[in-house]
């Protein structure tokens, strides 16, 4: 994984671009996950290399309170997990973070997600169970970026997302805590700092910002229709899926509410609407719906797509 680690570095990061403050954000979703498996290393440096302003870190708790990075609370799909510790399945046949210690974690391979049926979710990404890679914790990937930006000389954000926070607690782990601390940590602590924090769980974004008084931005994360006016009492940007974006008032009443726009997930190999080319979807989500960024798997592509605007 290192050789993968250090190659990738040398993509792209002799061209530099300055852009204006308004320019669309290129958000890295689990890193170049179009190119590496995602979440590991290897394909945030990739991400990096490829012209990312953010680069994305899905959180969950190990059962030793680690904060690790990976997609959901659970390790099925992107890991050998079933291999290595069958007896830790649950009842719903899944393998869940919280019941495996960092140690444990470590052990683990991982490999581009696959689909219940065992077969790799998109063909023809990095082959599945091909070179090894390996999940790491949060602190690992901030140093990572940090590490980067300091060699580079670039100011490369994270866009941290707190899973299932809920789920967390009621098995007896405040995960928002553990994560704003870590943040903290590294820096990471007001609306300046090259930080968005964002959930799903509107009643967690409502505690991070009035009970625990975080200054950091925060983004609300929907899958519906959401109450817009009230996300903007709390929050400074909002998350939807690209197809809510179709609905033809939905930027007007974010623009309305003064909040950023940022759409999950540009993927050039499933784009959202049938019939509509990747080049099709960039000018829909750029130049019609004005976005004010977008998680992408293909950083380079959006990259490339965002220079181009005017």
């Amino acid at each position: 994984m290192r050789k993968i680690i250090l190659t990738t570095l040398l993509i792209a990061l002799s061209t530099v671009t300055t852009f204006a403050a308004d320019t669309p954000l290129n958000i890295a979703h689990r890193g170049a996950s179009g190119y590496l498996p995602e979440h590991t290393l290897a394909a945030k440096a990739m991400a990096y290399a490829q012209g990312a302003d953010y680069i994305e870190q899905d959180v969950a708790l190990t059962k030793d309170f680690i904060p690790i990075v990976i997609h959901d609370i659970y390790l099925n799909d992107v890991t050998d997990v079933a291999e290595k510790f069958p007896d830790k399945m649950r009842d719903d046949n899944k393998y869940y973070v919280i019941d495996f210690t960092y140690d444990e974690i470590k052990t683990l391979n991982v490999n581009e997600a696959m689909t219940d049926s065992g077969k790799q979710r998109f063909k023809d990404r990095f082959p599945a169970k091909k070179s090894i890679f390996k999940l790491h914790t949060l602190s690992e990937e901030i140093e990572f970026i940090q590490g980067l930006n300091r060699s580079t000389g670039k100011n490369i954000g994270i866009y941290t997302e707190i899973k299932e926070p809920k789920w967390h607690r009621d098995h007896g782990k405040d995960i928002t805590l553990i994560v704003l601390a870590v943040l903290a940590k590294y820096g990471y602590k007001n609306a300046e700092d090259k930080c968005y924090l964002q959930c799903f769980d509107a009643d967690e974004l409502k505690r991070v910002r009035f009970n625990f008084k975080s200054k950091l931005k925060l983004v609300q994360l929907i899958e519906e229709d959401a109450d817009i006016n009230e996300i903007a009492t709390y929050a400074e940007g909002i998350g939807p899926s690209i197809k809510q974006l179709y609905k033809t008032d939905f930027m007007q009443r974010a623009r309305k509410a003064n909040l950023k726009v940022h759409p999950y997930t540009f993927r050039k190999d499933l784009v959202a609407i049938e019939n509509m080319s990747s080049n099709e979807l960039l000018s829909f989500l750029f130049k019609t719906a004005k976005v004010d960024g977008i998680f992408s798997d293909f950083p380079d592509i959006t990259r490339d797509y965002i220079r181009t605007l005017k």
